[in-house]
């Protein structure tokens, strides 16, 4: 029981990695605070799934990009469960187009919801930890934000986690040593956001991985295990890659 107690908010909670974080952190006593935004029904299956396992949860529906929402949120959590020691910014969106074909509102929706959505739960939960003297954040990137040729060919979504490793990185120098911030860049992972990419982005990058798959969500939600918990306490400020090799450095 790795977080036994422990209060962990999940952003993008209802599905993919999201979801498979949300179960792991339960299955290791977590008490987790499930947001979503538009898929309801997920989430709601999602909280049956952990009460099923006799883990605690809480639904907390909002939209990450808008600072109002963001606080209700938190402020709900802290009144159902007392305190916040996790924060998981997993919520994000991948509009597969080139640079030529980014418009505008697809510039700006990837942006406010991949890392304006980061910034202000980081900003919203952050003095909550402070207070209490220790706290976890744990940001979900991607290497395409590490220049990973492959995967670089989405623009929006690339500069949106380009800019999420950066966001970790700072955040680890200004909230230290109380907080520790570090970033997760999995490669494609098995989700419907790989889906979307098509199949012959998915066989290539199964090609080119040395382990010859791509992740699976728990894959990434064992190593957001291992973040969250006090194994990690030494850990700061580092950009850990999840992509069986196709990345490596």
């Amino acid at each position: 029981m790795k977080l036994d107690e422990k209060v962990a908010l999940i952003t993008g909670a209802s599905r993919g990695i999201g979801r498979a974080i949300s179960k792991t952190f339960a299955l290791e006593g977590a008490k987790v605070a499930i947001n979503y935004n538009k898929s309801e029904k997920d989430a709601l299956s999602l909280a049956e799934e952990i009460k099923d396992q006799s883990g605690k949860t809480l639904l907390v529906k909002a939209d990450v990009s808008k600072s109002d929402e963001v606080k209700r949120m938190v402020r709900k959590t802290v009144e159902n469960f007392d305190r916040i020691d996790i924060l998981v910014n997993n919520a994000g969106i991948l509009i597969p187009v080139t640079f030529l074909d980014t418009t505008e509102q697809i510039w700006d929706k990837t942006m406010e919801i991949n890392i304006k959505g980061a910034f202000l739960c980081s900003k919203e939960i952050a003095p909550i930890m402070l207070n209490q003297g220790k706290g976890k954040i744990i940001n979900i990137a991607s290497i395409s934000g590490l220049a990973e040729r492959a995967a670089v060919r989405d623009t929006a979504y690339v500069v949106s986690k380009s800019a999420l490793i950066g966001l970790t990185r700072s955040l680890a120098v200004n909230l230290g040593p109380d907080i520790s911030v570090n970033a997760i860049c999995p490669g494609l992972t098995d989700t419907d956001m790989a889906t979307s990419l098509g199949h012959e982005r998915v066989r290539v990058g199964v090609e080119e991985s040395i382990l010859k798959r791509i992740a699976k969500p728990e894959d990434i939600a064992r190593t957001a295990l291992f973040l969250a918990s006090d194994d990690s306490d030494i850990i700061t400020g580092e950009i850990l890659t999840l992509a069986g090799g196709k990345a490596m450095r």
